[in-house]
């Protein structure tokens, strides 16, 4: 490409804005936008759209149904006869593969629906409510969570358009196959109430579990995709979430433990406060009890009472067992640093064993040519990196536990 066409060239996610509309005023108002954090999985690997000058894209959403505009705008666009047969990329193609049918691309046709959002009520049944403090100023927001299966009625219609913004927040991210009925969906809602005085609801944040099945006849239900819009960032919102997908699935005898698909370094973060702070409330993982290491009755308890796996479990103990340490003793702190490093040591020791073996039935060239010795100084380094990144990981749990 020529220098002269690189003024052609625009990141999408600088010219892609997004909204959720409460009342036309939102749509005029710049403190309501927000943009994506990726465009990767919609224009291409480089993100990159060519072809416009001064090129903007809409994506506005109504904020309960989630009713979608598609507005593109542009000064100026390429021709293919003025430029030795360059073409513009199709970006409304592109988002037309990815939208719910049926999205709206006249401005005027979208606000004129808006009144039609503020009789939208959430699909599926109430399972948990809360209320959060997200400002200095002491405004309440009211929340509430829903569940939903693949039979509830009008549920996937909306759900087509809410999963567009896996999209943009959430990497490798893929639309599921809703012909499946083990899928089940979890969605919250911010209740707010309007001028007029009566009540609406906006989208906030949601997360897909999936029931897989258990021999003889269990399930082992796993946490799939969970997404909070960014305007209900940093409010806490993902926590209780998680906790109200708990409370669901705990109270079911056939449920066996719950377990998270590929969690992110955040989501992690966010399960293992969770975790914790429910573990904190069981005879078996009281401070007592703590230093005397990880027993048989704390991952038995947490997985009858809990349905927490005993890897999981593990991590609860050792991020509580901190929580109970005195830093100002020495000797205890010692110990417990001991403690996680020989859970972290363990694989390593485990390939020792197993090098051992195959060095008896191996001839010395090709046993030389399958080894890695790491030196006790690598070891110990390694091991103390891996140990100081964990417990500052865990610090961050607890952090948050103590400004609640």
């Amino acid at each position: 490409m020529t220098d002269a066409l690189c003024h052609l060239v625009v990141d999408g996610n600088d010219v892609l804005e997004i909204k959720l509309v409460r009342s036309q005023k939102d749509i005029e108002d710049e403190d309501t936008s927000f943009g994506p954090e990726m465009c990767h999985q919609v224009f291409g690997e480089n993100e990159n759209i060519f072809g416009y000058q001064d090129l903007q894209i809409h994506l506005y959403y109504s904020a309960g149904s989630l009713l979608t505009y598609l507005g593109i705008e542009y000064t100026d666009k390429i021709e293919p006869s003025k430029s030795e047969g360059l073409t513009a990329d199709d970006v409304e193609g592109a988002l037309q593969k990815v939208l719910a049918p049926g999205y709206i691309t006249n401005l005027d046709r979208f606000i004129s629906m808006l009144d039609k959002d503020a009789h939208f009520t959430p699909h599926g049944r109430l399972v948990h409510s809360f209320t959060v403090t997200p400002d200095e100023c002491g405004t309440k927001k009211t929340f509430e969570v829903y569940y939903n299966e693949t039979s509830t009625p009008g549920f996937l219609q909306y759900h087509e358009r809410l999963q567009t913004f896996l999209l943009w927040y959430v990497d490798a991210a893929s639309f599921i196959d809703v012909d499946d009925d083990q899928w089940t969906f979890f969605t919250v809602f911010e209740k707010w109430q309007s001028s007029e005085g009566d009540w609406r609801y906006a989208s906030a944040a949601y997360a897909t579990a999936y029931r897989y099945y258990a021999y003889p006849k269990h399930t082992r239900p796993r946490v799939s995709q969970v997404l909070t819009l960014p305007p209900f960032r940093k409010m806490g919102i993902c926590a209780h979430l998680l906790q109200a997908i708990y409370s669901h699935f705990t109270i079911q005898p056939d449920v066996i433990d719950i377990t998270v698909e590929d969690p992110s370094q955040d989501f992690q973060r966010i399960r293992d406060y969770v975790d914790a702070r429910n573990c904190a409330e069981l005879p078996a993982f009281q401070p007592e009890k703590l230093a005397n290491g990880f027993t048989t009755e704390m991952w038995q308890s947490a997985r009858s009472q809990l349905k927490i796996n005993k890897r999981q479990a593990r991590r609860v103990y050792e991020i509580l067992r901190l929580r109970a340490t005195d830093m100002a003793d020495a000797t205890a702190y010692r110990a417990y640093r001991l403690h996680v490093k020989n859970r972290l040591n363990a694989p390593h020791q485990k390939r020792k064993l197993e090098m051992k073996k195959l060095q008896k039935v191996l001839k010395p060239e090709e046993y030389a040519a399958t080894i890695s010795v790491a030196g006790a100084s690598e070891t110990h380094d390694r091991l103390k990196s891996q140990y100081l990144a964990l417990e500052q990981e865990y610090r961050r749990v607890l952090d948050r536990w103590d400004r609640d």
